[in-house]
C-alpha cells in the first residue's frame, strides 16, 4: 500500500512538474521583417515596435501567465530571403504565430508556407492580394492599396478631378496598388490618362513624369509606392515645376516622408491612419487613446517620431494576444478561429471586424485624409 501510494505521489509530482513546465514555456511570436534595404522605412519601426510591446507585456506578466519570446529575423527587403527565414521560423524555432510580412512580396513569399503550416500569420502588409481571395491562416492589418486608391478618388472626384496619371513602383506593392487603382478608377468617374512605372531602387523619375507633364488633359497626378521611391518622385515634381496636385497612398504615411521629401512635399494629400495625428482628432474619437499611448510610448522608447507602420505592427501583435486570451491558449486553430472572430478591436489602423469572408476588418471610415502643410499633417475635412 505504502509503495502504491509513493507511485502515486510520485507519478502526480511527474505530471504537475510536466504541467508546470509547459506554464512556463514561453509564447513564441515570429517574425520576418525587412530592417534593412529599400523597405527599411517600414520595417525599422516594426521591429522597434514588436520588441518595445513584447517587453512592456512581459512586465507585466506575460500573456496566459507565460512571457512572450520574439523570434525575429531581418529579409533585407528580399521577398526570397522572407520565405526561408518563415520556414527556419515554422520547422526549427516552432513559434506559435508569425505577426510579420513587411512587404507585399514578403507576406506572399511566406504564405504557402503558412498554409501548409496551419499557423496564423498577421501581415503588415499592403495589398490586397494577402487577404483576397480568402486564406484560411492568414490575416492583415493596413489598409489595402484598393482601399487608398479609394480614398483618393473620391477626394478628386469632390475637387472635380477626372483626368489622372498614375505612376506606380514595380514592386509588389505598388504593383498590386496599380491593378487596384486601374480597375476602381471608373467606379469614381477617374480616366487614367497616363500610366507610368518606376523600379523600387530608382534614383531619379524626371523621365517618367516629363512624360506625364507632356500628356494632354492631366489633372492630377497618384503616384503609388513606398520607401523612398515616392520622396525621390515629390522632389522630381517640383524641380520640374509640375504644379498640378500630387497624392500619394498610405505607402508613405510616416513623418520619415515629410523629411525625405521636405519642401516639396507641401501640398501633398495621401490617405493614413489616424496615428500621424493624434493630436488632431476630437476627444471623442474612439481612436484617439491609442494612438495617443503608442506614440507618447514609442517616442519615449526610441526618441524619434513614430510612423504608422509600427502602428500596424502594434495593431498585428495586439491582435495576436487578444485572440491568444479568447482562445485561452496557443492552439494554432483555437487562435486562427479566435482571429477571425475579431469584433470591435479598436487600434492604430481603426476599429477591426473579421469574419470569415473578411481577414483585414477594416473600412473605409479607417482612413483620414491628410494634407502636408507648412511641413507637417494636417486633416482634410
Amino acid at each position: 500500500m505504502k509503495q502504491t501510494l509513493t507511485k502515486l505521489v510520485a507519478g502526480t509530482a511527474l505530471v504537475l512538474g510536466a504541467f508546470a513546465a509547459q506554464a512556463a514555456d514561453p509564447i513564441k511570436i515570429g517574425s520576418v521583417l525587412s530592417v534593412t534595404g529599400p523597405a527599411a522605412f517600414l520595417g525599422d519601426p516594426e521591429l522597434k515596435t514588436l520588441q518595445l510591446y513584447v517587453d512592456d507585456l512581459n512586465k507585466k506578466g506575460g500573456v496566459l501567465g507565460r512571457q512572450l519570446q520574439l523570434v525575429h529575423y531581418d529579409d533585407g527587403s528580399d521577398a526570397g530571403k522572407a520565405n526561408g527565414f518563415t520556414k527556419r521560423l515554422i520547422e526549427d524555432d516552432k513559434v506559435d504565430i508569425l505577426v510579420g510580412g513587411t512587404t507585399t512580396g514578403a507576406t506572399m513569399s511566406a504564405a504557402p508556407l503558412v498554409e501548409k503550416a496551419s499557423i496564423p500569420f498577421i501581415s503588415l502588409a499592403g495589398a490586397v492580394v494577402i487577404v483576397e481571395p480568402v486564406k484560411k491562416w492568414i490575416f492583415k492589418t493596413p489598409h489595402t492599396d484598393r482601399m487608398a486608391a479609394e480614398k483618393v478618388f473620391e477626394d478628386m472626384k469632390k475637387r472635380g478631378l477626372s483626368k489622372v496619371a498614375l505612376l506606380s513602383e514595380t514592386s509588389g506593392f505598388g504593383g498590386s496598388g496599380k491593378k487596384e487603382t486601374e480597375l476602381v478608377a471608373g467606379k469614381y468617374g477617374i480616366t487614367l490618362v497616363a500610366n507610368e512605372t518606376y523600379g523600387p531602387k530608382d534614383t531619379d523619375m524626371s523621365p517618367q513624369l516629363t512624360k506625364i507633364k507632356n500628356t494632354a488633359g492631366v489633372q492630377a497626378v497618384f503616384v503609388f509606392g513606398l520607401g523612398q521611391g515616392p520622396a525621390i518622385v515629390t522632389k522630381n515634381y517640383k524641380q520640374l515645376g509640375i504644379a498640378l496636385p500630387l497624392y500619394q497612398s498610405h505607402g508613405v504615411a510616416s513623418d520619415e516622408f515629410l523629411k525625405l521629401a521636405g519642401p516639396a512635399a507641401e501640398g501633398v494629400r495621401l490617405p493614413s491612419p489616424a496615428q500621424l495625428i493624434p493630436e488632431k482628432l476630437p476627444a471623442s474619437d474612439a481612436q484617439k487613446p491609442i494612438v495617443t499611448a503608442y506614440g507618447q510610448a514609442y517616442k519615449a522608447a526610441y526618441k524619434t517620431d513614430v510612423s504608422t507602420f509600427g502602428g500596424y505592427a502594434y495593431d498585428g501583435l495586439m491582435l495576436a494576444v487578444d485572440a491568444i486570451k479568447r482562445a485561452g491558449s496557443t492552439d494554432k486553430a483555437k487562435v486562427r478561429d479566435a482571429l477571425e472572430a475579431t469584433k470591435g478591436f479598436v487600434a492604430t489602423s481603426g476599429t477591426f471586424n473579421m469574419s470569415p469572408t473578411d481577414h483585414m476588418g477594416l473600412d473605409l471610415s479607417a482612413f483620414r485624409l491628410l494634407e502636408v502643410k507648412n511641413g507637417d499633417w494636417s486633416l482634410v475635412q
